[in-house]
């Protein structure tokens, strides 16, 4: 059976740990493959647009295995390291791999971005209209720059017609491990998870998100209903006093806010009271009941349920897994 290809890009301001852990894990899987097989099952490079890669502000320098002058072979595997910085430039600075992307995927090739490398992915154009995930804390900036991707930002792994993304930070590890596991299988997965000590089956970033509304628009009436929820999520707030105070009908009002924030109405105060109940339980001096009334809640299960469904935890697990 031949090798597959497996690339690893060494982009301008990547993030150093996403390279080398990417390169470890597949490296460790041909260490565990020659042992009962007797030959490597992938075939690792480390492509760079020159013979070395300077990254993490000087301190690390690169040297690839190939550099973008040799890339007219096929690759079965590419892997885009998350990005630091500011993610529009990083993504406009390493713009000599798109062609090479766009090309390679149409030849059958798929594609994984870890973390931020999503915004790398999204420039290529072959997430329009596709689902992706990236790091929470980079949400609202994504949805601004790539309206057209569908951005699940609650997955830490979403896969669509051989296009794959991770969420936050280290969710790429769990990424890793779905691509081994797609192509040597479970038990290798298995195996490598437990190498590496990660939990393999964790599919959610939901506990880890802090909600902070999309801002960075120029519907000012859309801007101060926003100040005004998050100034008093724990009154009784309807779209009806909303329109009044903006002098806006109510169809009018719900598409602006939903245009604007990529939430309704209703969504975006669920997301704010439900951030501050988090917020409540970190502290963990007050019951969940008394929590619950604080931020303007008067049914428990509707609260539970609610929390459950943001969160992906019940209030009591958000609690012990993260009170002081």
């Amino acid at each position: 059976m031949q090798k597959k290809q497996i690339s690893i890009l060494a982009l301008q301001n990547a993030n150093y740990a996403s390279i080398v852990d990417a390169r470890a894990v597949f490296k460790k899987v041909n260490e565990l493959y020659r042992e009962r097989y007797k030959r490597d099952f992938f075939d690792i490079r480390i492509i760079g647009e020159t013979k070395q890669v300077v990254i993490e502000d000087g301190l690390v320098t690169i040297t690839p295995d190939t550099t973008t002058e040799n890339l007219d072979e096929k690759t079965d595997l590419i892997i885009i390291p998350a990005l630091r910085g500011d993610m529009i430039s990083n993504s406009h600075h390493n713009r000599f791999f798109i062609d090479w992307i766009i090309r390679q995927y149409r030849k059958k090739a798929e594609v994984a971005s870890l973390c931020t490398g999503a915004f790398m992915l999204a420039i290529t154009g072959l997430l329009k209209n596709k689902k992706c995930t990236t790091h929470w804390n980079y949400a609202k900036e994504f949805r601004y720059y790539y309206p057209n991707v569908i951005l699940v930002d609650e997955k830490i792994i979403v896969e669509q017609n051989g296009l794959y993304s991770s969420g936050g930070s280290n969710a790429y590890w769990n990424l890793l491990l779905f691509l081994v596991e797609k192509y040597v299988g479970r038990e290798m997965a298995v195996l490598i998870a437990k190498h590496f000590v990660v939990n393999i089956d964790k599919m959610s970033q939901t506990p880890f998100i802090i909600f902070n509304g999309l801002k960075e628009h120029e519907d000012e009436e859309i801007l101060q209903a926003q100040e005004y929820i998050e100034k008093n999520y724990a009154d009784k707030i309807t779209i009806e006093n909303l329109c009044e105070k903006l002098f806006l009908t109510r169809r009018t009002f719900e598409r602006r806010f939903k245009k604007a924030t990529h939430c309704t109405v209703i969504e975006y105060l669920q997301k704010v009271r439900v951030e501050a109940s988090k917020k409540a339980l970190e502290a963990g001096r007050r019951s969940v009941d008394e929590i619950m009334l604080d931020v303007g809640y008067f049914d428990s299960q509707t609260f539970r349920q609610l929390f459950k469904k943001i969160t992906g935890l019940t209030p009591v697990e958000y609690r012990d897994k993260y009170k002081k």
